[in-house]
């Protein structure tokens, strides 16, 4: 396997030597080329999806098809204007000439996907890739293998596996390529093995960029308007059943509030009436995770769901109360359909408990007071979020996403995508019609004060 894998990286490289996938022309042809392969695809696509965890069609044009077609969009739009090379200011020192700066494609890269979106989250940062000018090997994950074998036949059917490949399999195929030189890796998943995957990395000094989780809080302040913020947490929340590296994880809810503001949350989940037979609802995505999550659920505080059925793998929507920062719940990421709601009297105590984690991938603050806003922006930090809303940031390409700390290194998504498969040439252009000659020996007295006016030195 090891020698297949290195030949498929050589493939690549050979091919992106050549120059064909530099030219504005041949990318643009691709991602039109891979928009309608996934138009083409996407009754495939969705049964697939389907079989390995449960997903609608709903869900899966709305967060996987659809997002990447407004992303592909987004590049065709822009690709050209990001290409081009960008004029700077030249300082006096450098009289006369001129200077720019010249994006590059990075070269070979390697994208491993993540399970949860198993379309968005390995292709996604193949857009960019392509939009850059790289060649890619992308890996889907082995836990939804319906999906990935869609993959494989729609790329293989799509492109040369010498421009774009996908390679299939579990741990063993994801070491063998780790252990191959590439010139970019990009990887969506866990704290865990993003460690893994960095260290792998580190051996060829190839730039990373990790998409990775955490405890991403809500606060709710105490004039929130419940009605509406409710509706929106509940939807991020329990969207993909929880199984979203940007859901809200907790939530923390002034005391003044707190009594009315988990009766919405209950009446906005029975109206959403989540039941898998509705398509409403999705699979936990294998058993083991399952369990993990069913050890998450305190009965005695559990105020609405709990109810769980390991043959569907199905866990339905739960809230729970007067949750302690000790409890299993508030020690790792939940990644599931589980709602702690914690009560806090003054916005220090929720800023201090915020603080006492990991940066989280994503915050989400609901309150119209400026001050508040103000405060929360500017005391912690976090990949990004929003104001009166969850997960919704991820679909403005404007907004780089990315994480911070423990939850991620890098950022993608419109632009940031573009930047983060290229890599850009700082470029000093001078002509021969004059050069003064101060910085050039003998060095004398009188040579030493031009220097220092010409550096600024005083």
């Amino acid at each position: 396997m090891q020698h297949e894998t290195e030949k498929a990286v050589e493939a690549q490289r050979e091919f992106f030597l050549s120059g064909s996938t530099k030219e504005l022309t041949f990318r643009t042809e691709q991602l039109k080329l891979l928009k309608a392969a996934l138009k083409n695809n996407e009754n495939a696509l969705c049964d697939a999806i389907k079989e390995d965890f449960g997903k609608s069609p709903f869900e899966t044009l709305s967060t996987e098809l659809g997002f990447l077609s407004m992303d592909i969009d987004d590049h065709l739009k822009n690709m050209a204007r990001w290409s081009r090379r960008k004029k700077v200011r030249t300082n006096l020192i450098n009289f006369p000439s001129s200077s720019y700066i010249l994006p590059e494609p990075l070269g070979t890269s390697l994208i491993i996907g993540a399970w949860n979106y198993p379309i968005q989250l390995s292709l996604s940062p193949l857009v960019a890739a392509i939009s850059a000018g790289n060649t890619a090997i992308v890996k889907p994950s082995e836990m939804t293998p319906n999906t990935s074998a869609a993959l494989f036949k729609m790329i293989s059917s799509t492109f040369p596996s010498e421009y774009i490949k996908v390679v299939e399999g579990g741990v063993d195929v994801t070491t063998d390529l780790l252990a191959q030189k590439f010139d970019k890796v990009f990887f969506t998943g866990s704290t865990r093995v993003g460690r893994i995957v960095y260290r792998a990395a580190a051996k060829h000094l190839c730039p990373v960029t990790l998409e990775l989780g955490g405890k991403s809080p809500a606060i709710f302040a105490p004039d929130a308007n419940l009605v509406k913020g409710v509706k929106r947490l509940v939807w991020g929340k329990f969207l993909n059943s929880g199984q979203t590296c940007i859901a809200p994880d907790y939530v923390l809810v002034h005391s003044s509030i707190h009594d009315h503001f988990v009766e919405a949350l209950i009446n906005v989940i029975k109206v959403n009436d989540y039941r898998a037979e509705n398509d409403n609802f999705v699979q936990i995505i294998n058993q083991a995770n399952f369990e993990r999550l069913k050890k998450l659920i305190l009965p005695e505080k559990v105020v609405y769901g709990g109810e769980t059925d390991a043959e569907e793998r199905m866990i339905f929507p739960t809230v729970m109360t007067a949750v302690q920062p000790d409890d299993a719940v508030m020690r790792e990421e939940i990644f599931g359909p589980i709602l702690p709601v914690i009560k806090y009297d003054h916005l220090d105590e929720a800023v201090q408990m915020i603080r006492s984690k990991p940066r989280p991938l994503a915050l989400y603050l609901f309150t119209s007071d400026r001050k508040t806003i103000s405060r929360v922006e500017s005391e912690l930090s976090f990949g990004g979020g929003a104001i009166n809303d969850v997960i919704m940031h991820i679909t403005n390409p404007a907004l780089p996403f990315g994480g911070v700390g423990k939850s991620g290194l890098g950022s993608y998504h419109g632009e940031a995508g573009f930047k983060t498969f290229s890599h850009y040439k700082s470029i000093l252009k001078k002509p021969f019609w004059f050069e003064p000659n101060f910085k050039y020996p003998p060095y004398t007295d009188k040579k030493l004060k031009w220097m220092k006016w010409a550096l600024g030195w005083k």
